[in-house]
C-alpha cells in the first residue's frame, strides 16, 4: 500500500502572514501549513475513521469547556503563527481564555499570532510519525504547556509537557488528564476509541 505523505512546497521569496494567509484563502478547498523556514506544507485529508476518532474526541473536550468556560477550542483547520514563524494547524487546540482574549479581533480573524496551551494531533494513515513529533516538539518550543501525541496504528500516545521529557504510554486503553492545563479534563480513550 502506497500512503501519501505531506508534500512540502519548497519556496523561493517566503511570503509575508498576510500573503500566506490570502494564499490558503485563494485555494481554501486545500489545508496548507507553513514551516519555520516558509516552505509551504500541503496537508491531506484524513481516512474516515480517523476523522470520526477525531470528531470524538473533539466532542469530549467540547462538552468539558462548555461546562468551565476557561477558554477558546479549535479544530484542525483553524491555524496559528508560533513565535518562529511557522503557521500550524493541530487536530485539536485549546488556549485559556484571558490569553485569546489579548490579541484583538483583527488578528483573531487571520493565522492569529498565539500558541495555544494544548494540542493533540491524531496520527492518520497519511501521517508520519516522526513529523508528528517534530511538530509537537516545535509546539512545546514556542509555548504549548501540554500536548497529546495519539497513535492509533502503533498503539501509543506521547505526552508533552514543558520542561519535562516525554512520557509514551503503549496502550491507547487509559485515561489521559489534562493536568493543570485543562483541569478536571480527562479524556478515556477506550471509550473514544472503538
Amino acid at each position: 500500500m502506497n500512503i501519501e505523505m505531506p508534500v512540502t512546497l519548497k519556496m523561493g521569496d517566503l511570503m509575508s502572514e498576510d500573503e500566506f494567509f490570502q494564499f490558503c484563502q485563494m485555494n481554501d478547498t486545500l489545508e496548507f501549513e507553513r514551516d519555520s523556514k516558509g516552505n509551504i506544507i500541503l496537508m491531506s485529508p484524513t481516512g474516515s475513521f480517523t476523522g470520526g476518532f477525531n470528531f470524538r474526541i473533539s466532542l469530549e473536550f467540547g462538552i468539558w469547556n462548555k461546562e468551565n468556560c476557561l477558554g477558546e477550542m479549535f479544530d484542525s483547520s483553524a491555524g496559528f503563527t508560533l513565535s518562529n514563524g511557522a503557521v500550524r494547524s493541530p487536530d485539536i487546540s485549546w488556549i485559556k481564555q484571558e490569553r485569546w482574549d489579548s490579541i484583538n479581533k483583527e488578528q483573531q480573524e487571520i493565522f492569529a499570532p498565539i500558541c495555544p496551551d494544548f494540542v493533540a494531533e491524531i496520527r492518520s494513515k497519511s501521517d508520519e510519525l516522526k513529523y508528528l513529533q517534530d511538530k509537537m516538539e516545535e509546539y512545546i518550543i514556542n509555548g504549548t504547556r501540554l500536548g497529546w501525541l495519539i497513535d492509533r496504528f502503533e498503539s501509543k500516545v506521547y505526552i508533552y509537557s514543558g520542561g519535562k521529557p516525554v512520557v509514551v504510554h503503549d496502550t491507547l486503553n487509559m485515561k489521559l488528564s489534562g493536568e493543570s492545563v485543562l483541569p478536571g479534563f480527562v479524556l478515556d480513550l477506550g471509550l473514544v476509541i472503538k
